[in-house]
């Protein structure tokens, strides 16, 4: 009973946590997040979440038992900075994720206070909206290595056969500058055309990922490669298996492609 593991485009600030037009403009990434748990081989025994929105000097393990909230937004609605995502956290699993990665030879930190961050719960809340699913929170590393996250993925591979869903949670398209004028319609397009090229066939996806900035738009879909990253740790951790799309949409906010995709 092999879970699978999911790069997820994460969307825009509290989204779920609103009504009206900003909502409304992610209905269809809603739609999807609230399918995944019913596409699932089980019920994930625990869910371990690589957010875009944490990186540290080491790859770094939400610890806590009991996980706050981190509101790593900004501008909207104030009771945004007042919901809570209440999923419990899992000592035990976190000490597993430390040892994968210590025995992988990559550098790994601990951190008790850490909450959640947005590109965590704003992915679980549609998903889980009971929050009765154990979450684990794993840091991206500074410096942003495509091939450091690939081998992340690899060192988290073990996971899947013990029942802990693997979440990479980023966006396809990511450059703020570019989103809300309009500029950033035909650099998304041509960016997630390369997406869907380069994911789903296992051969040579690592080569190709690690190659990303060759990419059509590549620097104007992603400026910084934060939020791409979630998906090397994915596929990573799914190497030899293929990739599909597994929510997709050519008019994210007014006209962008943005993507998800499913591995194995």
């Amino acid at each position: 009973m092999r879970q699978p593991t999911f790069f997820l485009s994460h969307g825009g600030g509290p989204w779920p946590y609103m009504d009206g037009e900003f909502r409304h403009a992610h209905a269809k990434l809603e739609a999807s997040l609230q399918a995944l748990p019913a596409s699932l081989p089980a019920r994930p025994k625990a869910i371990l979440m690589i957010s875009a929105h944490w990186e540290a000097s080491a790859f770094t393990v939400m610890t806590s038992p009991t996980p706050g909230m981190l509101y790593d937004y900004g501008g909207f609605p104030a009771h945004t900075y007042e919901v809570v995502y209440p999923a419990p956290g899992d000592p035990a699993l976190a000490e597993r994720v430390v040892a994968l990665i210590q025995a992988a030879g990559l550098p790994v930190a601990r951190d008790a206070a850490r909450g959640f961050d947005h590109g965590a719960f704003c992915t679980l809340a549609p998903m889980y909206p009971d929050a009765d699913v154990p979450v684990v929170q794993l840091s991206l590393r500074q410096g942003l290595d495509p091939a450091e996250h690939l081998a992340l993925g690899r060192a988290l591979a073990p996971l899947r056969d013990e029942g802990v869903l693997i979440l990479g949670s980023g966006f396809s398209f990511h450059n703020l500058g570019l989103m809300f004028n309009g500029r950033g319609q035909a650099p998304s397009i041509a960016f997630d055309a390369w997406l869907q090229a380069a994911v789903p066939a296992p051969e040579g996806r690592a080569e190709r990922l690690k190659d990303w900035e060759q990419a059509p738009a590549a620097r104007l879909a992603h400026a910084r490669e934060e939020h791409l990253l979630p998906l090397m740790v994915a596929a990573g951790a799914a190497e030899g298996e293929a990739g599909s799309c597994d929510y997709h949409q050519t008019d994210y906010l007014g006209g962008l492609t943005a993507s998800s995709f499913r591995f194995g």
